[in-house]
């Protein structure tokens, strides 16, 4: 009995120990104070959810620079995701697992190996979501952090303030700050990287190796906070993923040219000044410019966030010169242009757009059957919306950037699913293999070889965060573009080649809009 009851002793100190053990590990101190997370994916890595990295921008501090955020007492407890920033019903497959949206939205989430301490100095991923500058958020389950930081990182996801809210840049704003207006969702982000940069240590990061990476509006801000002359010294090394602020959908504006058709939408809120507006619910602001359409407020050339346009500062070489891995997907806009293309339309097409260039239109998106016209025409609408700006932003790195450059093409058709019919690889299908979240896709019946790319490019991703080569064991080689103007296509097969579609972005910097 004696024994027994020893033994019962013993088991409940080891088990108290333990738990004391895991609580400790699981509060953490930042400069505002301490938080207190949890782990996911069985114990292996810990989750802090909702970190503030600046004060809540409502009120007077709405369409302002972001303010630091307040200390707080005791431990925060950081379990839980912060509200998404407010925004309109941008796409149908943008889910959120937290719970209503607010204009109180500037926090962020950090995920390390459950390993990890503060003297680990593990590369820290920084990810910008994307969304057309105007939806998603950190919370979104497919850029969730069971997985990646099992591969020995610490990975950072954001809040930005987005739309109106994040990029109005309106005369009556200018006149207020000296001059300067807009890209306050910018700023946002500059903020969390300086947040980082001060606070990443205690979670097992290193604030000396960060890398930002985003897709899509996210791929658009990674080349912007290149040639930031705010943001220089805050990451050294970055991923973009299907997008750059050159040229085509999301173009940096001159502040000058905006100024007056943002101050023209602050007008038709029905307001006499900044303080009405400032004074408005969130809702009306957003629920106004959704009316515009998605793309309306995007980062302009504002003096200060940047200073010439962004497209200039890589080809006078002023950029951060760092490491860059960039690429896009095979199909980015299938669903539009190609829907029952055929040869004889893909011609009149041509004859039409280009009718004094039309035969080498054709040679670079050639029509010499239905099949390879609809390929040219699924080809020349992802070139147009996404694929162009994006070879653009890695031609200039590799030419001013002195730093290596990474380019690749991903090409698997997606697994069928809910939001997908499967048979292309279209626009944002490579965030979930990314993150290894292939489970987070509504119905998709995930295949062996969709789980091979996915574990082979967190490999490659994680590589280049740690040293700026993507190059690891067990990987196919994936060559400097830089050096060989070869890129890696990631398929059911992984394997590297020449740049073969050269001649149609070419065709477009001579002649296309």
């Amino acid at each position: 009995m004696r024994k027994n009851l020893w033994m019962a002793l013993v088991l409940t100190a080891v088990s108290c120990g333990a738990a004391t053990a895991l609580a400790a590990g699981l509060t953490v101190a930042t400069v505002g104070g301490r938080v207190a997370g949890k782990t996911i994916n069985d114990g292996k890595v810990r989750a802090f959810l909702g970190l503030p990295y600046a004060a809540p921008p409502v009120g007077a501090l709405r369409w302002r620079a972001p303010e630091p955020a307040a200390a707080w007492k005791g431990v925060r407890d950081a379990t839980k995701f912060a509200p998404h920033c407010v925004q309109g019903v941008v796409f149908p497959d943008m889910v959120f697992e937290d719970g209503a949206p607010s204009e109180d939205c500037l926090y962020l989430n950090v995920y390390a190996p459950a390993t990890a301490t503060a003297a680990s100095k593990l590369p820290v991923m920084f990810w910008i979501h994307g969304g057309g500058y105007a939806g998603g958020a950190a919370s979104e389950p497919r850029h969730d952090g069971d997985n990646l930081p099992t591969h020995g990182v610490v990975l950072v996801t954001i809040n930005y303030r987005l739309g109106a809210l994040g990029f109005l840049a309106a005369n009556e704003l200018a006149q207020e700050d000296h001059g300067h207006a807009g890209n306050y969702g910018l700023m946002d982000m500059i903020a969390a990287l300086r947040w980082v940069r001060a606070n990443v240590r205690n979670f097992g990061g290193d604030p000396a190796n960060v890398t930002i990476f985003g897709e899509s509006a996210g791929s658009f801000a990674v080349s912007t906070l290149m040639a930031s002359p705010e943001a220089r010294g805050l990451f050294h090394r970055a991923i973009g993923e299907s997008g750059a602020a050159f040229r085509g959908v999301l173009a940096t504006d001159v502040l000058g040219e905006r100024g007056g058709r943002d101050q023209q939408f602050l007008e038709s809120l029905g307001v006499k000044n900044l303080a009405e507006a400032r004074a408005l619910p969130a809702e009306i602001i957003i629920e106004a410019s959704s009316k515009l359409g998605m793309i309306r407020f995007s980062p302009v050339v504002d003096g200060r966030v940047l200073t010439e346009p962004v497209e200039k500062t890589y080809v006078e070489g002023h950029q951060a010169h760092v490491p860059l891995l960039a690429g896009w997907n095979k199909d980015e806009n299938a669903a539009l242009i190609a829907r029952g293309m055929t040869a004889e339309k893909w011609k009149q097409y041509a004859a039409k757009h280009f009718a004094a260039h039309e035969a080498e239109f054709l040679k670079v998106y050639p029509a010499a059957s239905d099949e390879e016209a609809t390929r040219s025409a699924v080809a020349y609408g992802g070139d147009g919306f996404i694929a162009f700006s994006t070879w653009l932003w890695i031609e200039a790195q590799a030419k001013t950037g002195e730093a290596p450059v990474y380019r690749y093409h991903f090409e698997l058709p997606a697994a069928p699913s809910k939001f997908h019919p499967g048979w292309f690889a279209f626009h944002s299908d490579d965030i979930e293999y990314v993150f290894g979240t292939l489970d987070t896709r509504p119905g998709a019946q995930i295949r062996p070889e969709d789980r091979a790319l996915s574990e082979a490019m967190m490999r490659y991703w994680t590589n280049f965060a740690r040293t700026g080569n993507p190059n690891g064991k067990g990987l196919p080689v994936w060559p400097r573009f830089d050096e060989k103007r070869e890129l890696l296509h990631l398929d059911r097969t992984i394997t590297a080649g020449p740049d073969t579609t050269r001649p149609q972005y070419e065709f477009l910097l001579k002649y296309g809009d």
